[in-house]
C-alpha cells in the first residue's frame, strides 16, 4: 500500500532483487488477506488507514518513505505495529532482506535445511563425483562449487552447456539471498541445482558463499559444498556450516596416509567428519581397515562403479537408484538425518 508512485517503484525493484512478487492495493480486501500475505509494505498513509481499519497484528510490517518519519508522524508506526521503518533508496539492503525473511518462511516451513561439505582424501579419490550423486540422493539439494580449479562441477553433472549464473556472475555484495531467487537463476539438471565454479582460478567470495548457503537452509534444501583440499577463506566458511564432513578415501594404503593428513585438518575445523571409502581395493584392504588407519568413523563403503568414466564423459552422472554410488549416498544421508546406518562391517570388492 505505496501511493507514490517514485516510491512504488522503488519498492517494486528491491522485490525483484529479492525474488518476490509486490502486489499492490488501496487497501487490504480482508482481514485473511492481511494475515496470509509474506509481508506488508505501507507509506505512512497505508498505515494510517490500517490502523484505522483495526486490523490484527502480525509480522512482517514495513513502513517506507522517502525520509524517516517526524516525532508527531510516529505514532502512525505504533498503531500499525510496523517491524522496521525504512527509508528509500537508502534501506534498499535492509528491505532486501527483510523481504527474503518473509518469502522463505512462507514458502516453506520445514526445518532449516542441513550442510555437507565432501572433500577428497587425496587426488583424484571421487569426491566430486560423491558430492554430485548426493545432490542427485537427496529430496531437495543445492549442490554447490567451492573449488576454483576443478574444472567446473557442472562437467560432473552434464550442465555444462546449460543457461544460468556461475559463480563470477554472482554479486551479492554481502547481503542475502532467497532461495527459490538463486535455484531460478541457476542451471538445473535431472533436478538437481547446480552452482558452479567459472574461470579457474577465480576464488569464491566467502561472503557470497555465505549467503548462498544460508538461503539454501532457511529454504529447507540440502546444500552440498564439493571442496578442495586447501584453506582458503570460502572453505572455512563452508566447514563453519556444516552440519557432516564426508572425507572420500580410496581403499589402498597410500591414499590412506594422504587422508590420514586431510581428517586431521578437517577435524581442527570441525569435529563432524566421517568417512566414505571407495573401491577397488587392490592389497584386500577393508572399509574398516581404513577407518582405523584413518582415525574417523566410516560413514559408508562401496564398491566400483561400473561405466563411472563412461557416463560422466556422455552427459554427465544420474546415478541409478541400485548403483553403488547412490546407494552410499543414502547412507550417509541417513547418517545426516540421524538414522542408523550399518555399514562398519561392509568389505570394498
Amino acid at each position: 500500500m505505496v501511493a507514490d508512485a517514485s516510491l512504488r517503484h522503488d519498492v517494486d525493484r528491491v522485490a525483484a532483487a529479492a525474488g518476490v512478487r509486490a502486489v499492490h492495493v488501496d487497501e487490504p480486501s480482508s482481514r485473511k488477506v492481511w494475515s496470509a500475505a509474506s509481508a506488508v509494505i505501507l507509506d505512512l498513509d497505508g498505515a494510517r488507514r490500517c490502523a484505522e481499519l483495526g486490523l490484527p497484528r502480525r509480522d512482517g510490517i514495513l513502513v517506507v518513505g522517502t525520509t524517516t518519519p517526524s516525532p508527531d508522524q510516529w505514532h502512525v508506526v505504533v498503531a500499525v505495529g510496523a517491524q522496521r521503518v525504512l527509508s528509500l533508496p537508502t534501506d534498499e539492503v535492509a528491505l532486501v532482506s527483510a523481504l527474503v525473511d518473509a518469502a522463505d518462511r512462507s514458502a516453506d516451513e520445514h526445518r532449516r535445511g542441513a550442510v555437507v561439505a565432501v572433500v577428497g582424501g587425496c587426488g583424484g579419490a571421487g569426491a566430486t563425483v560423491f558430492a554430485t550423486a548426493l545432490a542427485h540422493v537427496a529430496p531437495k539439494a543445492l549442490l554447490v562449487d567451492v573449488d576454483p580449479w576443478s574444472g567446473g562441477i557442472d562437467l560432473t553433472l552434464g550442465s555444462e552447456r546449460d543457461p544460468g549464473l556461475r559463480w563470477p556472475d554472482l554479486d551479492l555484495g554481502g547481503g542475502r539471498v532467497g532461495h527459490h531467487a538463486l535455484t531460478g537463476a541457476l542451471p538445473s539438471r535431472h533436478g538437481v541445482t547446480v552452482l558452479s565454479a567459472g574461470r579457474p582460478g577465480d576464488e569464491v567470495d566467502p561472503g557470497a558463499l555465505t549467503a548462498v548457503i544460508d538461503g539454501g537452509c532457511r529454504a529447507g534444501a540440502t546444500t552440498i559444498c564439493d571442496l578442495p583440499r586447501r584453506a582458503t577463506p570460502a572453505v572455512g566458511v563452508a566447514l563453519d556450516a556444516a552440519d557432516l564432513v564426508v572425507l572420500v578415501v580410496p581403499a589402498d594404503v597410500r591414499s590412506c596416509a594422504a587422508a590420514s593428513a586431510v581428517a586431521q585438518w578437517l577435524t581442527d575445523a570441525n569435529p563432524n567428519v566421517g568417512l566414505v571409502v571407495r573401491g577397488p581395493a587392490p592389497g584386500g584392504l577393508r572399509s574398516v581397515d581404513v577407518s582405523r588407519i584413518v582415525e574417523r568413523p566410516l560413514l559408508a563403503a562401496m564398491r566400483p562403479q561400473p561405466g563411472l568414466a563412461a557416463e560422466l564423459e556422455r552427459g554427465g552422472l544420474r546415478p541409478r537408484r541400485r548403483s553403488p554410488l547412490a546407494g552410499a549416498a543414502r547412507r550417509v544421508l541417513d547418517v545426516l538425518h540421524r538414522q542408523p546406518s550399518a555399514t562398519d562391517e561392509q568389505l570394498v570388492a
